[in-house]
């Protein structure tokens, strides 16, 4: 840059000149630069700005130049400053080589001019150096309202770091005076412009600009606009996180959270008396953290929170307590055999909270008993052992913890006397007059034994206390003298403490007489088994001459109740088998030595039981499966008196009737051991018990059999077999076909859900026969009529496809042809080579096959289930019914037959019908052909509805099923259309046709045949005949036909009941265009629209015929919530989906077409439900029944299983309590205050009667399952707050950890899309680390918070997220960012790391804190503004994952959080509102979802508080 000054010529006259200075030093002065431009490299198509400033007077005029000309380009702009002092030269967008080039800025006035020069230079992208700045995030577009602060956020990289600049409307934006109100707030790459106190002036386009030494780059420009308050809220302070007391450790150290709101915002400051901690010019808005180190003295700190609207304080005291002193040592005062006293100085000057005495015995190594919550300075430690040694020591314990214990004192408990005999009482005979008696001390002496008393006679009748006694001290054996020779004595010894005597031992025999054996030692018995004693001795000690040795044994023994004694005798051994015994006696025994000189003593009495007569052998596991164990055993009695229980896992029985000898356990877990305890009696306890283990089975089969190809013919059908999944041995794969049983109603019935609930004894016959048999057993299995499993194959491995019924043989079987008409399920067994038990592996049953001798038949998927079963028996039934016709035809007079002439053709589009009054179709056939079933089945009054469907269900919905089995038209049609050779590739399934005599006929097409044909049927509604068209889903082949039926019939609204793929298999093709156009034969289809939302999709087509100047709109309705497998859980998504079609169908227009894939299950429940809906509008009755029967007589199979059948009851039922309760936003204000009334006959207000209407459903506990498994209820912050298993949120689990799958959490659907929501409790302690998993495993980025973390003195919420520094929780590491604090919420940032594998996310969390502890906020508009806030930051930064809300229990402000969203959304989309069926649904993803009738009655105040600022969210 270059700078030359011009000054003007002054006269020379030297008066004039003294004049001209003094005239000039008042006047005038030249040009000075204040700001000069700088030189500048910019990329091609992008911006340069070059900003000029001069000061002078008069004021400088500036004037800019390229190569000393003027600039002037329409891409050249200059902007003046409003003050005049300069001006920006802007280049854009800028071109190369031509901009390159010295541009120079002139200021001139009357005392002078200057110039100032500056370089360009242009880059093309592909020249930029690698250090080029690039603006990584732009401004947005932003509103704010007047006085708030706005933030415009940029960041940018490059190398160097980049300067972030701002400009607003081309000008610079001056951040020095300003009082700053206008701030950058810089970091590293990082330079937000923050505008506090936003005035309109500040309104405007706003650029950021990154320069570094390679160049300079604009952002995008971005609007900020500045809107007057709604309302100047005006709130004092107050504290929202008052500081907190804390005790700490001297030296320890302590951060104190004040946190203040209000509006303006406080700012907040800490004081220590009135010394100010916080320095004034530094004082933070909203938060202040006061750190304190090194505390050595206790203090109060104040939180003082100041704005224009007052000045508040809290106290938080911090006292600096140390842990207590060692007592001083025990004194023991008082002692007894199994106590001690002590009694101790506390010890410490400050108070305790109790003390802990610590004890353990003398010299041991194990740790210390406790004894704690002490509060005297004298305790009596009971329950010591007597005459011990122990140590004892004491500790005190604060509020801070527990101190050091004091030095130890030891102490012995005072003698006892002895509490066991003296041991090993044994004698002999010195001579034969003289004994001598030996012995070992008492097991528990309790003391200093001081000596021993023995007592002895011969006449063991007499009281102990008459016997002979001699004492003995310091000895542990006596002798004996002047026995009478040969006479038996008995001896018992008894020990002796100085406090008193101990028990006597057991009597001790022995016989004055030499060189016989002494007592047997430790004589004792146990039962072998129901007959039969072992009896077990230590052989008496010999001493003497070999005459002495033992020679034998004499046992004398007695059965209890009997009086007559038997005597064995054998050889000398130290055991003995009693045999023959009686079962269930009781015997007593005594045994005596022999040696040549005589016999011994005896033994004392023992007496022994017999166990009672087994009542079952050979208990044994016979087979384990995967989910299954099959047990067997014998019985000895043939009629047995009770039943078996056998008891296995986890507490759980199961009792068997007493004749059986095998018993199949299911509902097993594969690969774990499990223990069977088989027992006769109910309490096992003290019962006869066999017990045998087995390990279940591991699944390698896990996938079923699945059909390939779609026709069966002559008994033959090729399956695709599942893959294995093992490394385990396997000894064989069988496969196995199990015929089903045929109902009275013609439908087949499997009564198992899978295989290992089948009695697996005879295919384990089967399987278990060697090949020897072979020729016998492919003989047998022709020979079997009655439909029972069967192997019909075996292989080594298992081969990927198969053909069952080929009639070849595979290994020992033979696979013999299925039976034409049955129906089979069939599934692949493993036989495992892992235990000693027969153990094998089953795969899932197949879906059901039928096997059809006659033309080959499809087989129809999922919801086209066991529709083909049904094809040849109503061709037989069809031909018996004309050939009956004919004859009774032939033998009427014609009266008759004039009649039945009038009677054959009773369809409700009959003339004959036309003359009644009735218009409803329904009640039509009642009147005309009213079958046996609808005469049975009455209309049903709506007021009994409930109660009606309550009988259905009783039973496992036994009468629902024999209701739903006797639907019968009771007439036959052809379907002769359906059946030429022409028009059968356009049937989607061949046994699903369109009758002849309700087929929608489409007009011929010139000389091709058949092109009046599609698969598609008039259905009759209510009060309106041909109200609907059933059809199939469209094939490519008939996607024209569909079309031109579209147009020929008026139709408005198309109902699509299905997805295009469901488990992997086309239901339907796609017969209208992604986007643009598509021709589809005549017709020319444009999509115009497109609407997806949770559960349904909307489309909108514009239709052109070719040849017609005439456009037509069509609407498609799409409902995409039906789950591939049966029916939905609850209908209300449903009933939402059906008052949506309602609404856009007008009642000028044709039928409506209605398809699913085959197009008569789905599309019969969409039929019936719709058609009853608005019969419920005219009538006090439904029939359901009669309209079902009705619909059959015009297309088949309508309404196609039991569970449709149940789900239209379901959902007309939830139809009639619910009502309608959908309003226009235009007539929510009158909606409102009708509720707000009292009912009519009813003491309550109609917003209280809709709240209660919303609580009558009730969750049954079956919903609940991880939720209350005991490893997972610890996890649950309400016991009664749980999530349903079908909607709970799972983590992925920890190998190993039962339960780490769990959190209390559910997905909730938004308004346009499927879990946009997750609603969870506030976390606790334990189950923080679950979050931050749920969190980063769902990819939630956007967290909302709508509780304090306590209210009304308890715990709301555990602080799950670090507030100063990062902390790791589980994987996670977690940093706070930034932390904002904005009126009614604050938002924190966090940086979130796996530190599995260093990935890193931000995740932002919205506190609302304006929501008050009790009841709900007075004015909505605060939290919809709130609601705004959140879901602009998920559109502008989130992830594609859920936001996560929360409050306590995640119920009822996270309710009221989504059904606002919820319904906001809808408002602005469709500009109705339904808050009770808003609420409803989401209560069928989570309990209890808006808790309480206030937030209930909150969701209408604050819809009808947004309507009044429709312009909300635009902003």
């Amino acid at each position: 840059m270059h700078v030359s000054t011009y000054p003007t010529m002054l006269p020379a006259s030297p008066g004039l000149l003294l004049l001209s200075f003094l005239f000039l030093a008042d006047a005038e002065s030249p040009p000075r630069f204040t700001r000069t431009p700088e030189d500048q490299t910019g990329v091609q198509g992008g911006v340069a700005s070059f900003v000029c400033q001069a000061t002078g007077d008069p004021q400088p005029k500036i004037v800019w130049n390229k190569k000393g000309k003027k600039v002037s380009n329409q891409r050249f702009e200059v902007i003046e400053f409003d003050d005049g002092s300069g001006s920006v030269l802007r280049i854009q967008p800028l071109r190369t080589p031509r901009d390159e080039a010295v541009y120079e800025c002139h200021a001139s006035n009357s005392a002078g001019e200057i110039t100032a020069s500056t370089r360009l230079g242009v880059l093309r992208e592909d020249q930029l150096p690698p250090g080029f700045p690039t603006i990584d995030m732009g401004p947005q577009l932003k509103v704010v309202e007047r006085s708030r602060t706005a933030t415009m956020l940029c960041a940018a990289s490059g190398n160097p770091d980049p300067e972030i600049t701002w400009f607003k409307d081309f000008l610079p934006v001056n951040t020095s005076n300003n009082n700053r109100r206008i701030k950058q707030l810089r970091s590293e790459s990082f330079g937000a412009l923050q505008i506090e106190m936003s005035e309109e002036s500040d309104q405007g386009k706003y650029e950021c600009v990154a320069t570094n030494s390679d160049g300079t780059r604009y952002s995008t420009p971005a609007n900020l606009y500045v809107r007057e308050l709604r309302e100047v809220r005006r709130v004092p302070p107050r504290f929202s996180i008052p500081p907190a007391d804390s005790e700490i450790m001297p030296g320890g150290n302590v951060n104190i959270t004040c946190v203040a709101v209000g509006s303006p915002m406080p700012y907040v400051k800490w004081m220590l008396g009135a010394e100010d901690l916080t320095p004034e010019d530094d004082m933070p808005i909203g938060r202040n953290v006061l750190e304190l180190t090194d505390v050595r003295q206790s203090n109060n700190y104040t939180c003082v929170a100041m704005s224009t609207l007052g000045v508040i304080e809290a106290v938080a005291q911090i006292s600096v307590k140390a842990l207590p002193k060692a007592p001083g040592i025990p004194v023991v005062t008082e002692r007894t055999a199994t106590s001690i006293t002590l009694t101790w100085d506390s010890g410490n000057p400050e108070p305790v909270s109790y003390y802990v005495i610590q004890h353990r015995p003398k010299g041991s190594e194990d740790s210390y008993k406790e004894i704690d919550g002490i509060a005297t300075t004298r305790y009596s430690v009971g329950g010591l052992s007597p005459y011990s040694h122990y140590d004892f020591r004491v500790a005190a314990v604060n509020t801070i913890g527990q101190g050091p214990s004091s030095e130890a004192v030891e102490a012995r408990t005072a003698e006892q006397a002895p509490s066991s005999p003296p041991r090993q009482v044994i004698g002999r005979m010195l001579s034969a007059t003289t004994a001598m008696i030996h012995w070992d001390e008492p097991e528990e002496p309790n003391g200093q034994v001081v000596g021993y008393r023995v007592y002895y006679t011969s006449d063991n009748t007499m009281p102990v206390n008459q016997w002979e006694k001699q004492m003995v001290r310091s000895a542990n054996f006596i002798t004996i003298q002047d026995l009478t020779p040969n006479k038996t004595y008995y001896i018992r010894v008894l020990a002796f403490t100085s406090v008193g005597d101990g028990p006597l031992s057991q009597d001790l025999q022995i016989i004055a007489k030499t060189g016989v054996p002494s007592q047997p030692l430790d004589f004792k018995g146990e039962a072998k088994s129901e007959t039969s004693i072992l009896l077990s001795w230590v052989a008496p000690s010999t001493q003497g001459g070999p005459d002495s040795q033992i020679t034998g044994y004499e046992l004398v023994y007695r059965k209890v109740d009997d009086t007559e004694e038997r005597k064995v005798n054998f050889d000398p051994t130290t055991s003995y088998l009693l045999k023959n015994l009686k079962p269930f006696s009781t015997y007593t025994f005594q045994l005596a030595a022999k040696s040549k000189n005589g016999i011994g003593a005896y033994t004392n009495e023992v007496s022994i039981d017999t166990p009672q007569t087994l009542f079952a052998t050979n208990f044994r596991v016979k087979a384990a499966m995967k989910n299954s164990v099959l047990l067997s055993w014998e019985i000895r009695d043939k009629n047995p008196s009770q039943p078996f229980t056998i008891l296995y896992g986890k507490g759980q029985s199961v009792e068997v009737d007493g004749k059986q000898t095998q018993k199949l356990i299911t509902g097993l877990d594969p690969d774990t051991q499990y223990s069977f305890l088989l027992t006769n009696r109910a309490n096992s306890a003290g019962g006869l018990q066999h017990r045998v283990t087995a390990v279940t089975a591991p699944d390698i089969l896990k996938t079923k059999p699945v059909v390939v190809g779609k026709t069966i013919a002559d008994g033959m059908v090729t399956v695709q077999l599942p893959t294995v999944q093992t490394t385990a041995k396997v000894r064989g794969y069988y496969v196995v076909v199990v015929p089903l049983k045929k109902q009275r109603g013609g439908k087949f019935l499997n009564p198992w859900s899978e295989p290992d609930q089948m009695n697996m004894d005879e295919l384990l016959k089967e399987i278990n026969r060697t090949s020897v048999s072979r020729a016998l057993r492919i003989r047998r299995q022709a020979g079997q009529s009655d439909p029972r499993a069967y192997v019909t194959a075996h292989f080594k491995t298992l081969p990927l496809e198969f053909t069952l019924g080929d009639g070849r043989n595979y290994g020992d079987f033979r696979n013999r042809p299925l039976t034409g008409g049955q129906e089979y399920v069939f599934f692949a067994l493993a036989l495992l080579d892992l235990s000693e038990n027969t153990m094998f592996s089953t795969s899932p049953y197949s879906d059901p096959v039928t096997s059809s001798d006659v033309d080959p038949q499809p087989i129809i998927d999922e919801e086209e289930g066991l529709l083909w079963v049904v094809g040849p028996v109503l061709a037989v039934i069809f031909i018996v019914c004309i050939v009956i016709a004919i004859l009774l035809f032939k033998s009427k007079p014609d009266r008759k037959r004039a009649e039945a002439e009038g009677r054959k053709g009773s369809f409700p589009c009959s003339k004959a019908m036309s003359s009644h009054h009735p218009t409803d179709p329904v009640e039509l056939r009642r009147i005309n052909f009213q079958t046996p079933g609808m005469a049975s089945h009455p209309p049903v009054p709506i007021s009994e509805l409930a109660d009606h469907a309550e009988r259905l269900k009783a039973n496992d919905n036994l009468k629902f099923s024999q209701e739903y089995e006797s639907i019968d038209p009771a007439q036959q049609f052809t379907w002769e259309n359906s059946n030429l050779e022409v028009n059968k590739p356009k049937n989607r399934y061949a046994n699903v046709i369109a009758y002849d005599h309700s087929r929608v006929i489409l007009s011929s097409v010139d000389g091709v045949p058949g092109s009046d044909y599609i698969n598609a049927n008039y259905i009759d509604g209510y009060r309106r005949q041909n109200a609907y068209i059933a059809t199939q889903g469209p094939l490519p082949e008939t996607f024209g036909d569909f079309w031109r039926m579209v147009w020929e019939q008026h139709t408005a609204n198309i109902v699509m009941m299905t997805k295009l793929e469901e488990k992997s298999r086309v239901k339907c093709d796609q017969y209208w265009p992604t986007r643009g156009t598509e021709t589809y034969g005549l017709i020319q289809v444009t999509l115009l629209d497109t609407v997806e939302l949770a559960t349904y999709s909307m489309r909108t087509f514009a239709l052109y015929k070719s040849g017609s100047n005439e456009k037509r709109e069509v609407r498609h309705f799409q409902f995409t919530a039906w789950p591939d497998h049966g029916v939905p859980e609850h209908p209300t998504p449903f009933l939402a989906f059906l008052r949506r079609v309602k609404s856009c169908n007008p009642p000028d227009a044709g039928p409506m077409i209605v398809h699913c894939s085959a197009g008569v299950g789905r599309t019969g429940c969409f039929v019936v439900i719709d058609a009853m809906s608005e019969r419920i509008k005219h009538e006090k009755t439904i029939d359901i029944y009669g309209h079902v029967t009705l619909m059959r007589s015009q297309r088949n199979y309508m309404v196609q299983t039991e569970d449709q059948y149940i789900f239209i009851h379901d959902a007309l039922l939830e139809a009639v309590t619910c009502g309608n309760t959908e309003v226009p936003a235009r007539n929510l204000y009158s909606y409102i205050q009708r509720l707000t009334q009292i009912e009519p006959g009813e003491n309550v207000t109609g917003m209280e009667l809709e709240f209660k209407r919303l609580a009558s459903a009730k969750a049954h506990t079956s919903r609940f399952v991880s939720a209350n498994l005991p490893c997972n209820k610890f996890k649950n912050r309400l016991v009664n707050i749980m999530p349903y298993e079908t909607t709970r949120v799972c983590l992925q689990p920890i190998r190993g950890v039962e339960g780490s799958d769990y959190i209390n959490a559910s997905f909730i659907d938004g308004y346009r899309q499927q879990r946009a929501y997750i609603a969870t409790q506030g976390p606790l302690a334990e189950t923080t680390e679950d979050y931050w998993r749920m969190l980063w495993e769902h990819n939630s980025t956007i967290v909302v918070m709508l509780t304090k973390l306590r209210e009304m003195g308890r715990e709301k919420c555990h602080q799950y997220w670090p507030a100063e520094r990062s902390a790791r929780y589980q994987y996670f590491v977690v940093d706070p960012m930034a932390e904002y604090n904005m009126p009614q919420y604050i938002l924190r940032e966090f940086k979130v790391t796996d530190a599995r594998d260093g990935q890193s996310r931000t995740v932002r969390q919205f506190q609302f804190t304006d929501w008050p502890e009790q009841g709900v906020p007075k004015s909505g508009e605060g939290f919809i503004d709130f609601i705004g806030q959140v879901h602009k930051t998920k559109e502008q930064f989130g992830q594609d994952g859920p936001i996560s809300v929360h409050c306590s229990a995640g119920v009822g402000r996270t309710g009221v959080f989504i059904t606002l969203s919820i319904v906001l959304e809808r408002m602005r989309y469709e500009g109705v509102v339904d808050i009770f069926q808003t609420v409803k649904m989401l209560r069928t993803q989570r309990p209890a979802t808006v808790q309480t009738e206030d937030q209930y009655q909150f969701c209408y105040r604050a819809s009808l508080e947004y309507l009044g600022s429709f312009d909300h969210y635009a902003t």
